[in-house]
């Protein structure tokens, strides 16, 4: 909900944006003279260095400009994506060139002094004449000449200008927020990242982390294959060799119980280390997808000993991928409440509609999860990002904790 009016500190760092924007606009009017300067030279051999060495200079400008409005304008804009220089001098100057958020920047430069302009013409207009009208009956009283004529020198005048300066200061701040408001979305589009580099830059971490998230995956799996059933399958190894060594001596009754305890045990530890593999193998991909995804959650929640309240309504039967990555999901999210949250029972509800599948996991424990805590949440997140989903987590202080996972669904 938009809040009543701005905060007694906001007016103040509006109106400090306001008074610092003049000086700002005109230092970069100045670096846009020396780029035009540069472009006019670029017939010449400094014209394309200078221009190139401009660019750098405006895209360092507008990152000034954004950090300011970010500041002072709660312009809540991600950083524009690196300058990636090629290799070599030749290289960074033609990067330079071609340097699209210094390019954008140099709009915004080119246009802040309007902007500057409006937001100062709001500021002096409300709060300084404002000002300056409120302290006339002040000014009156010491004896100070007026300038609004006769009738102005007199108590009724005075008070009638105060009354105007009342007047003026009493919108003030919503004026001069207003007068911002092509400030604001300037330093949004011209500033920030464009909607294809902060696709580029999500799909880039995303990738990244998956690629870490695969590595651990991997060493994981060597790891528990390594000191569970190859360990164990040795021991098998040898106690079938041991068990075939009894056999093919002298065949005793001593030898042939011998023999046949061994064979046991090596049964038994055939069916564990079947058992492990199985383990494994749910870990990488649980077989019970195959039944579908509402009877793999059912048999989710059964391997938890706290009440686990199941709502699955899908109206057709999502894609694999986005099968796995809400299962996943189920069973990290569910191990979490088990692990952290201290509740009695959890609610899992799965809902597909409007071309998104929806998941919410829910608990009535104590709260407090967040994506920093050490709950895995952000891996969750990477994961969901793969196919441009997305996680949120709601957990007061006290619970209770219900964190949603949307999937885009294909159409």
């Amino acid at each position: 909900m938009p809040e009543p009016g701005p905060r007694p500190r906001r007016v103040w760092r509006e109106l400090g944006y306001a008074l610092a924007g003049p000086p700002l606009a005109a230092a970069g009017l100045v670096l846009l003279l020396a780029m035009l300067l540069a472009a006019l030279w670029s017939t010449a051999i400094v014209g394309l260095p200078l221009l190139a060495v401009t660019v750098r200079g405006a895209r360092y400008m507008g990152a000034v400009h954004l950090g300011l409005a970010r500041l002072l304008l709660d312009v809540r804009t991600p950083a524009p994506a690196p300058f990636r220089p090629g290799s070599g001098p030749i290289g960074w100057f033609v990067s330079a060139l071609g340097d699209g958020v210094g390019w954008r920047a140099a709009v915004y430069l080119l246009v802040k002094p309007l902007t500057a302009l409006l937001a100062l013409g709001a500021a002096a207009g409300f709060w300084g004449g404002g000002l300056w009208l409120l302290s006339h009956p002040v000014r009156w009283s010491q004896g100070s000449a007026g300038v609004w004529g006769p009738h102005a020198d007199t108590w009724p005048g005075v008070l009638l200008l105060g009354v105007a300066g009342l007047v003026l200061l009493a919108p003030a701040p919503l004026a001069l927020r207003a007068a911002l408001l092509p400030e604001r979305f300037l330093a949004r589009t011209l500033l920030g990242p464009t909607r294809v580099s902060a696709r580029i830059g999500h799909l880039e971490e995303t990738r990244a982390r998956m690629a870490e998230d695969a590595t651990a995956t991997l060493r994981r799996i060597e790891r528990d294959l390594h000191d569970g059933p190859q360990a164990r399958l040795v021991a098998l190894a040898m106690s079938l060799g041991m068990a075939k060594e009894e056999l093919a001596a002298s065949p005793g009754e001593d030898r042939l119980r011998q023999a046949r305890d061994l064979v046991d045990a090596a049964h038994r530890d055939a069916k564990e280390i079947i058992a492990d593999l199985r383990l494994l193998i749910h870990g990488i991909y649980p077989p019970a997808l195959d039944q579908g995804l509402e009877a793999a959650l059912a048999m989710l929640a059964t391997r938890f000993t706290m009440p686990v309240d199941l709502r699955v309504d899908l109206p057709r039967r999502p894609p694999a991928a986005v099968e796995t990555i809400v299962y996943f999901c189920t069973a990290e999210l569910l191990a979490n409440v088990v692990k952290h949250s201290g509740a009695r029972r959890a609610i899992v509800e799965v809902r597909g509609q409007g071309g998104l599948l929806r998941l919410h996991v829910g608990d009535d424990g104590t709260g407090g999860a967040s994506m920093g805590a050490g709950t895995g949440l952000p891996g969750l997140a990477a994961r969901v990002g793969v196919v441009d989903g997305r996680l949120e987590v709601d957990s007061p202080p006290g619970g209770p904790t219900v964190v949603t996972v949307e999937v885009p669904l294909p159409t």
